[in-house]
C-alpha cells in the first residue's frame, strides 16, 4: 500500500501530509481539444451564439475552476496560486479549440490538479455555450503536459 500516497496503513483514504515539505516554485500545464463542427466555430468567433462572448466565459470558468479544485476534488490541499493561465489555440477548418491551463504557486505540492480542472471547465463551459448550435461537440484528450518543481522536479509528455 506504500505505492499509493492517499492511502493509509489501514487501506482507506488519507490526504497527504505535505507539513515537512519545503516550498519550491511550482507550474502545471494541462490541455484539452474541443472538437465542433466548423460552422458552430465560426459561429463562435463572430460571437454569433445566444449566450454570447463564448472564451472570455470559459477563461474566467477556467480560472475560477483551478481556484476550486480542493473542492471539486476531495484529497486535493488548499493552495495559495501565483497565476492562472488559460488561452485557446483555434483552428477554423478543422472545428477544433485547443485549450491550455498553466497554473503556477510557490508551495509543498504540485498544482497538477488545478491546472487540469480548469482545462475541463473551461472546456465545458465552451460545450455548455455552444450547445444549442450543435448537440455533437466532443470534448477529448484532457492531459497534463508539463508540470515543474518539487522533489520529482520536471516531468514532461
Amino acid at each position: 500500500m506504500n505505492d499509493f500516497s492517499h492511502l493509509d496503513e489501514t487501506g482507506g483514504i488519507s490526504m497527504v501530509h505535505v507539513g515537512a515539505k519545503r516550498a519550491s516554485v511550482r507550474e502545471a500545464v494541462a490541455v484539452a481539444t474541443v472538437r465542433m463542427q466548423p460552422a458552430t466555430l465560426k459561429k463562435l468567433v463572430e460571437r454569433a451564439l445566444p449566450k454570447g462572448d463564448v472564451l472570455t466565459t470559459a477563461k474566467v470558468a477556467g480560472v475560477m475552476a483551478a481556484k476550486q479544485t480542493p473542492s471539486l476534488i476531495p484529497l486535493a490541499h488548499p493552495i495559495a496560486l501565483d497565476s492562472v493561465d488559460v488561452t485557446f489555440d483555434l483552428d477554423p477548418k478543422a472545428g477544433t479549440i485547443e485549450i491550455r491551463a498553466i497554473v503556477r504557486c510557490e508551495a509543498k505540492t504540485g498544482v497538477e490538479m488545478e491546472a487540469m480542472t480548469g482545462c475541463a471547465v473551461a472546456a465545458l463551459t465552451i460545450y455548455d455555450m455552444c450547445k444549442s448550435a450543435e448537440k455533437g461537440i466532443v470534448i477529448e484528450g484532457l492531459q497534463l503536459v508539463r508540470k515543474t518543481g518539487g522533489k520529482s522536479g520536471t516531468w514532461e509528455r
